[in-house]
């Protein structure tokens, strides 16, 4: 009930400098005649031509005061907002009594305000700090909920608060102390809130956020800052916002600090101003809370959200309907109900709006579709001079009969496995023991444990389990494979029935499926339907190879795998990794554990013997290893570690030219010397 935003108070910096421009023209068409000097009389606001300009303190008010419209639209006299205005002193605007709480006491308190002059002197009596001062006691008095409570007899009485001072700061430096002044003030005031004499409450929590307000076009060293703890009973956030944007940072604000939500109703038929004959559609925003949209969305439904220009929220999308009278009918599948109010009151779209659901119509919103049924999702209709949003339900409804286990998320599901889903809980039923078993577990428990590990659950993911009424034999060789204490006896007949399948598959003999919906396009031939078949009992022999009698059956299976083509070496059962029970035996071949093992080893092997090889070095003898053709001479007369030379003979030809050159030479020197 007494949740953060439960009390929000807004000091208002009531000082010299806000009595400036904020710099934001709006242009004005006056009556013709009337000289402008008169206007500027006439208004108090700096003419130049034909537009004014607000001033920072005309902004900072109008929107603190929007921001609480909405407060006390969708929360009436649940939510309490407080006024504090800052300057020599701090001036109470109102109070938490709900007499004070409405539109109609703020705005006559702001009138006799009025803006700042700007002859003030510039003097440090003028500060903020007073009305940051006069906030923390205020937070500190109780409510008329709080006084009720504690009538009641409640010992501890929940006391947190949220405070939005709009202020101006000259740099980091100056907002730092003034977050250190008000977390000093608020340890003080705990301090006397604790004494038996004092009527105040404690407070618990407190969330100071911070508006750095300048004009438009200039900069302030200001920084912003998100929401930090400043100490376990303070938290700080710091926005530096432009004069003229203090209406969206404040709307984008208090979407976070009550959890609203932000709806468009589009496509509103509404007749044009000027011409009466005609009419155009036009898009109203509203506001609620978040649950409206949060308790539509189911698992399998979401509502189409866009960012509106210019802000940083989302906005759901909804189309108008035709309207009509608020029946029974339309409420029935109501699941919830919630204030709603417009974001731009003022404008004609939403005074229409308004204006048309007071006068007791109501306006049924659906979910825009590009194609197919239109989805109605929620109901905008007037009671008591208040707006509400409907929730309608668009899934199953509560009152409907419940889902047929057939219903699957994929569609409707009709081969599931019901009656041996219910074999197998009836099999796997364990009753408390009086003693428990010493040195291993249950029995029970070693069931319960093993069976459920693979179990297809609809028909058609299964061949080995439809069989059981085609062969007579299945039935009780499964029975067998998931003993636990299979002794050689049976492991014999399992044998037998092994090699009889090994006999039928060589043959060539069809399995016969019967009626099943298993019948598949892969499962025509013989060939096909023997692998699927030996891929599943050799999964379900997995699972159960805990004895040394299991694991020779699995060696006789892997064996006549082996022997019909569809195998590769032999498994080891301890370093398999199972499958789901759900996964289908149609599923594409995994590689074989035992392979994949193996492959491993022998890299590691290779590795370790390969000492200090480079890369190029072990791709070439891995390469060499699985080359088919006839290895280069050159490279096989060449030892290890040493580099092959190609034309090794061209250095010894070049040698002897040269040499037989030079006997030439001499012989032809000697003859002519003598």
């Amino acid at each position: 009930m007494f949740e953060l935003n439960q009390k929000t108070l807004f000091v208002l910096d009531h000082t010299r400098y806000f009595s400036i421009s904020s710099e934001q023209y709006i242009s004005m068409d006056y009556l013709k005649g009337k000289p402008v000097m008169e206007v500027q009389a006439c208004s108090g606001v700096s003419v130049g031509g034909t537009q004014l300009s607000k001033s920072l303190w005309t902004s900072a008010v109008e929107s603190s005061i929007e921001y609480c419209r909405i407060v006390w639209d969708l929360f009436p006299g649940k939510k309490h907002v407080r006024f504090i205005v800052s300057d020599t002193a701090a001036h109470i605007v109102n109070t938490w009594s709900s007499s004070t709480q409405n539109m109609s006491h703020v705005l006559n308190a702001m009138m006799m305000v009025s803006v700042p002059t700007r002859s003030i002197p510039q003097s440090s009596d003028y500060s903020v700090i007073h009305g940051l001062r006069a906030a923390i006691e205020a937070l500190a008095e109780p409510t008329d909920d709080q006084l009720q409570a504690a009538k009641l007899g409640c010992q501890k009485i929940p006391n947190e608060g949220r405070v939005i001072c709009i202020t101006s700061a000259r740099d980091n430096t100056s907002m730092k102390s003034l977050e250190d002044i008000f977390n000093t003030v608020l340890l003080q005031q705990n301090a006397l809130s604790a004494a038996p004499s004092n009527k105040g409450l404690i407070i618990d929590h407190c969330h100071l956020v911070i508006l750095n307000i300048v004009p438009l076009g200039v900069e302030s060293l200001v920084s912003n800052r998100t929401l930090i703890g400043v100490s376990p009973l303070l938290d700080v956030e710091i926005h530096t916002v432009s004069a003229p944007d203090i209406p969206d940072k404040l709307l984008h604000l208090i979407m976070g600090h009550y959890d609203l939500a932000s709806t468009t109703v589009t496509n509103i038929p509404m007749k044009e101003e000027q011409n009466a004959n005609s009419s155009a559609n036009y898009d109203v925003e509203i506001l609620h809370e978040r649950c409206a949209h949060t308790m539509v969305c189911g698992p399998d439904f979401t509502l189409p959200t866009s960012i509106k220009p210019g802000t940083a929220y989302e906005t759901v999308t909804l189309k108008w309907c035709t309207p009509r009278g608020c029946s029974s009918a339309d409420l029935q599948p109501c699941i919830g109900q919630y204030n709603v109010t417009p974001v731009d009151v003022t404008s004609r779209p939403s005074s229409c709006l308004i204006n048309f659901l007071l006068n007791g119509r109501s306006v049924l919103l659906e979910v825009p579709r590009k194609a197919g049924v239109r989805t109605t999702s929620h109901m905008l209709s007037a009671r008591g001079g208040e707006i509400f949003v409907h929730s309608l339900c668009i899934a199953r409804s509560a009152v409907d009969e419940a889902p047929a286990i057939s219903d699957g998320p994929g569609g409707r599901i009709s081969d599931y496995r019901i009656p041996e889903m219910a074999q197998l809980l009836k099999i796997s039923r364990m009753v408390p023991q009086k003693v428990k078993p010493k040195g291993r577990t249950s029995s029970g428990e070693h069931l319960w444990r093993r069976l459920p590990r693979y179990f297809p659950r609809t028909s058609n993911v299964t061949v080995l389990f439809n069989l059981q009424r085609q062969l007579s034999w299945l039935p009780h060789f499964l029975h067998l494979l998931v003993k636990e204490d299979m002794d050689k006896q049976d492991e014999v007949r399992c044998q037998q029935q092994i090699h009889e399948l090994y006999k039928s598959a060589s043959r060539g003999d069809m399995l016969l499926f019967g009626n099943t919906s298993s019948n598949r396009s892969k499962a025509g031939k013989s060939k096909e339907q023997y692998r699927l078949f030996y891929r599943e009992l050799e999964q379900l022999m997995l699972l159960n190879a805990h004895t040394q009698h299991h694991k020779n059956l699995l060696e006789s299976l892997l064996s006549l795998r082996s022997a019909y083509g569809d195998a590769g070496s032999k498994i080891e059962t301890g370093a398999v990794n199972m499958r789901s029970f759900a996964e289908s035996p149609l599923s594409p071949e995994r590689l074989e554990p035992s392979s994949s093992s193996s492959l491993l080893r022998g890299s590691k092997r290779r590795m370790s013997t390969s000492g200090q090889r480079s890369l190029l070095e072990i791709v070439s003898s891995a390469d060499r290893q699985s080359c088919k053709r006839l290895e280069f001479s050159g490279r096989l007369c060449t030892p290890l570690a040493q580099t092959a030379q190609l034309y090794s003979d061209i250095g010894n030809r070049e040698k002897e030219s040269s040499s037989s050159c030079m006997s030439t030479t001499i012989l032809k020197e000697e003859s002519i010397r003598s």
